[in-house]
């Protein structure tokens, strides 16, 4: 085979190229600290970096929900505070309403200030977080959730679904409760509520009712209770609702205990013709904390001026007094339910945490630079440049001539 002397300048021309070429890559790995500076540079591992770094972009953003799901549920667990705080005052004013030797200016001025944390407790269920929007409106969070009717009842208007966020790769987390979770509910397990019929013109009262079975038969239903006069004194009672739906009994008008569906109720003083009560679950009774403090209100601001009334304050008081132990105990489960919350983010942080540092390091893994090879290399590619320069050169001065 021939040699020609182009031959020999273009090979090694092209050997310094190749040098060069390397010597310049890992320059540049050098420089950007990157071990894949381009797809090209290995694919496959190019390839699976992306996908991590979208694993990490994920993490971040759900990182991200996390503190403003954290911010408004650390908002709602102060005002529930404040909510509790309202309604231990409230049962405070009710007992000390219940002493007997109160006047009417007393109560009076006792129910002035229990309206004063009656708006206290609507303007809490009111409440906003930093961004304007409403607490306890669900989706419906532009609004005030809760407002006056005409009639000057409280009325709630907010949704009854509760905005959910993505905290984590497979959990929607319930960004606040609604109106109703807190204010219109009860917890599970309140028992029994007994209400006097508003238009009871008798002194009939009753103490309960208390939970005697939980297994008998009925227990769970809604009763009603009717009284007739028997024109002798006595009056008969019938109980309509549950398995013992019809029944009937004769009543004194003094006082007498009553056993149905698994609960015993105690009455005292004498109705009148067609006087009637109703007992039913917690849940079933409508429960209402702002009803509540209505009933209660109006209860106080009445002057007692015969027993009718007096009975009908007596049997207020009761009710209000167990629907309000049940609006209590209802915001404290609400409020753990916040804390159980929040204590889950804290978990969910601290594997976020771990999840980002084993995301970054297999990043790492795959396209960063290992300085200590990287710099051995450019020594050792920049000894094979100046070879191939250094060759280039002295096959420049080969010439047959030089030796005429």
């Amino acid at each position: 085979m021939r040699v020609s002397t182009v031959m020999m300048f273009e090979r090694s021309v092209s050997s310094m190229n190749r040098q060069q070429s390397a010597f310049m890559e890992v320059g540049e790995q050098i420089a950007s600290g990157k071990r894949v500076v381009r797809p090209s540079d290995d694919p496959q591992a190019a390839s699976r970096a992306v996908g991590v770094s979208q694993s990490l972009a994920s993490n971040s953003q759900q990182s991200d929900s996390r503190v403003t799901v954290r911010n408004s549920l650390s908002q709602e667990e102060s005002v529930l505070n404040s909510v509790s705080d309202s309604l231990t005052r409230a049962k405070e004013l009710m007992v000390q309403a219940g002493n007997g030797t109160l006047s009417d200016a007393d109560r009076q001025s006792m129910s002035t200030e229990l309206r004063g944390v009656y708006e206290a407790l609507l303007g809490q269920a009111n409440s906003t977080d930093g961004n304007g929007s409403h607490l306890f409106g669900g989706y419906q969070d532009g609004a005030a959730p809760f407002v006056k009717d005409a009639t000057g009842a409280v009325q709630y208007e907010g949704s009854d679904q509760v905005r959910q966020q993505k905290v984590d790769s497979s959990r929607l987390m319930e960004v606040g409760n609604t109106g109703t979770d807190v204010f219109q509910t009860v917890a599970a397990g309140s028992g029994y509520v007994a209400k006097a019929d508003t238009s009871n013109a008798g002194s009939l009262t009753f103490t309960g009712p208390q939970v005697t079975d939980t297994t008998a038969d009925g227990y769970g239903d809604s009763y009603a209770i009717s009284f007739d006069d028997n024109g002798d004194g006595t009056f008969e009672y019938t109980i309509n609702g549950g398995p013992e739906d019809g029944t009937t009994g004769t009543y004194d008008g003094s006082s007498a205990t009553l056993e149905f569906g698994g609960v015993r109720l105690t009455l005292e003083g004498a109705p009148e013709d067609g006087d009637s009560l109703a007992v039913g679950t917690a849940q079933s009774m409508d429960p209402d904390v702002f009803t509540t403090f209505e009933n209660m209100l109006s209860a106080l601001e009445n002057p007692l001026d015969s027993d009718a009334d007096k009975a009908a304050f007596a049997n207020t008081l009761s009710t209000s007094s167990r629907e309000m132990d049940n609006a209590l105990d209802n915001v404290l489960t609400v409020r753990a339910s916040v804390g159980a919350r929040l204590n889950e983010l804290d978990t969910l942080d601290t594997v976020g945490s771990d999840r980002k540092i084993s995301y970054t390091q297999t990043q790492s893994d795959l396209i960063d630079l290992d300085y200590t090879t990287a710099i051995s290399d450019y020594v050792l590619r920049q000894v094979g440049l100046q070879a191939s320069q250094k060759a280039f050169v002295d096959l420049q001065g080969t010439s047959l001539f030089d030796l005429m």
